[in-house]
């Protein structure tokens, strides 16, 4: 393989046409220009110049390594920009977490892409175990989970609480357990865990969701307190899910008088770098998530 540093002396030579020129353009001593030459054509097993004192012509042979040496060395050089190219607002980045998660998160990343139109926002929605496998197959630059990851390519870092908040028909006004078994659960696919979470704190009587009647399911999180804006039964949903839904009117957000939240984590790939791009978008998205 030809050494690019030889090809570089060669061509800076060709263009400059004088052998002290070459050596001061390129920090160099005169005898050092003409020892890459030389390499090269001993290399090569051809003259590149046919010499006549301190002047030269190039030969065919040392007209077609230019021609194709320099579309190289330009080509490396654009390579090598390419490579340390890294604007802080401009490219794809890609995202994904849990639905109540993303409702709070992507319209304030939209913002941010509005504010900086050459970032691409790629955001999924998805269960904590596909974001978790996403990550490890480097589909996305970055998830939030709402548990700590069991794979050991993923790192984590705690970066927000979400409240889990129990949600009725505005006619109810007090969630007693009897008013809860009458109502019926809208289940969803965390239904259960958060109903365990929330309601075993909350209600001794509570062992299990399967106590309820199921008077519904939905898994899309944007749908879910639809049937419980019209009177079909209750469930329990993270706060920015909650927050999310249109028709606030129709619906009564208690909070119970103890309290629990799930933690929110953002995972990484453990020792991949990440862009100037993805660090900034990681940064406003926790900042944004932790803010009370």
């Amino acid at each position: 393989m030809i050494n690019p540093v030889w090809l570089r002396t060669f061509c800076t030579l060709v263009e400059v046409g004088h052998f002290t020129r070459t050596a001061q353009q390129l920090h160099m001593t005169q005898s050092g220009v003409s020892q890459h030459i030389h390499k090269l054509e001993e290399q090569l097993e051809q003259l590149l110049l046919a010499r006549d004192g301190k002047q030269f012509t190039l030969t065919q042979a040392g007209e077609r390594l230019y021609e194709q040496g320099r579309s190289i060395l330009m080509s490396l050089s654009n390579l090598e920009q390419r490579v340390a190219f890294d604007p802080p607002h401009e490219g794809l980045v890609r995202i994904m977490s849990p639905g109540s998660v993303g409702l709070k998160l992507y319209p304030e990343l939209i913002r941010q892409q509005q504010a900086h139109p050459k970032l691409v926002m790629d955001y999924r929605f998805a269960p904590n175990a596909s974001v978790e496998k996403a990550i490890v197959q480097g589909e996305v630059d970055m998830g939030f989970m709402t548990r700590p990851s069991q794979l050991t390519d993923v790192a984590c870092e705690r970066v927000a609480q979400e409240p889990l908040l129990l949600v009725t028909p505005k006619d109810v006004d007090t969630p007693n357990w009897s008013t809860l078994m009458t109502l019926g659960f809208i289940d969803h696919p965390d239904g259960a865990h958060h109903a365990q979470l929330l309601l075993g704190e909350n209600y001794p009587q509570f062992q299990h969701s399967n106590e309820f009647t199921k008077t519904g399911f939905s898994n899309q999180i944007h749908l879910i307190l639809e049937p419980v804006s019209l009177g079909l039964g209750f469930t329990v949903l993270p706060k920015y899910a909650v927050d999310a839904f249109q028709s606030q009117h129709y619906i009564n957000v208690h909070r119970l008088n103890k309290p629990v939240s799930e933690t929110l984590y953002l995972c990484t790939r453990k020792h991949k770098a990440c862009s100037q791009r993805v660090e900034n978008v990681m940064a406003h998205a926790t900042q944004y998530l932790s803010k009370k």
